[in-house]
C-alpha cells in the first residue's frame, strides 16, 4: 500500500515557506499544498503544530516537521541532484543562515513595519541590516555568482526570500543602493524557473476542497 502524499501548510509570501517550497520542488518531492489564511488557521495545522506558524510539513500522523530549515534538509535528504548541500561551505553557511534568521530578520521586520518600532526611523533599521548582513553578501557575490561559489546551494535558497522581502520594502532605494552584485543575484533567483514555479496564487485551503500538488 502506498503512503499518502505529505501535506505542506504554507503561506505564499512567507519567506520561511518560500524556501521550504523551493527545496521540496527542487528535490522532486510531491506534496499537497494547503495555503493558510493566517487570521483563520486550519484546525488540522494547529493540531499538527500548535505553535501555529508556517511552514508545517506533515509526513504522517506522528511525523511533523515545522521548521523551514528542517524541511529543507529533509527534502535534500530525499534527492539533491545538483549537490546543494555539497556546494555549501559548512561553517560559513551555518553562520550566514544563523545571521539571516536571527538578527537580520529582526531588523527586516523593524524596517518593513517601522511604524510598529517608532524608537528609530525606518532608515536606521535599513542601515543596520545592510551593515549586518547585506554588505557581507555583496562582497561574496562580487567574486562568485552564488554565495558559496560557482554553483547554487542551499545557502542561497535559505537566504534569498529574506533579501527579496528586504528589497521589496523600497525597491527604488535598493536598486540605487550600490549593492550591485547582490541585486544581480536577487534578479537571477527572482526570475528562476524554480522560484516562479512555487509562487502560484492559491485561495486558502478549506476542508473538502480538491488537493493541489506542489
Amino acid at each position: 500500500m502506498s503512503l499518502p502524499d505529505p501535506v505542506l501548510y504554507t503561506f505564499r509570501r512567507c519567506p520561511y515557506a518560500i524556501r521550504a517550497r523551493m527545496a521540496l520542488k527542487y528535490a522532486g518531492v510531491k506534496v499537497i499544498l494547503r495555503e493558510v489564511a493566517l487570521k483563520n488557521k486550519p484546525a488540522d495545522m494547529l493540531k499538527a503544530s500548535p505553535k501555529g506558524t508556517v511552514p508545517v510539513l506533515r509526513l504522517g500522523q506522528d511525523h511533523v516537521i515545522d521548521e523551514s530549515l528542517d524541511i529543507m534538509r529533509w527534502a535534500l535528504a530525499q534527492a539533491d541532484p545538483d549537490r546543494w548541500r555539497d556546494q555549501s561551505d559548512a561553517a560559513n553557511s551555518i553562520e550566514l543562515i544563523a545571521c539571516n534568521d536571527g538578527p537580520f530578520k529582526a531588523l527586516l521586520d523593524q524596517y518593513k513595519y517601522a511604524d510598529r518600532y517608532p524608537q528609530q526611523p525606518a532608515t536606521h533599521y535599513r542601515r543596520e541590516a545592510v551593515t549586518l548582513l547585506l554588505q557581507h553578501l555583496e562582497k561574496r557575490l562580487e567574486h562568485t555568482p552564488w554565495l558559496c561559489g560557482t554553483e547554487l546551494s542551499m545557502t542561497d535558497i535559505a537566504i534569498f526570500p529574506f533579501v527579496r522581502q528586504f528589497a521589496m520594502v523600497d525597491m527604488p532605494w535598493f536598486e540605487n543602493s550600490g549593492l550591485c552584485a547582490l541585486g544581480r543575484w536577487l534578479e537571477r533567483l527572482n526570475n528562476s524557473t524554480l522560484f516562479l514555479s512555487i509562487m502560484p496564487k492559491l485561495t486558502p485551503w478549506q476542508e473538502g476542497k480538491p488537493d493541489i500538488l506542489l
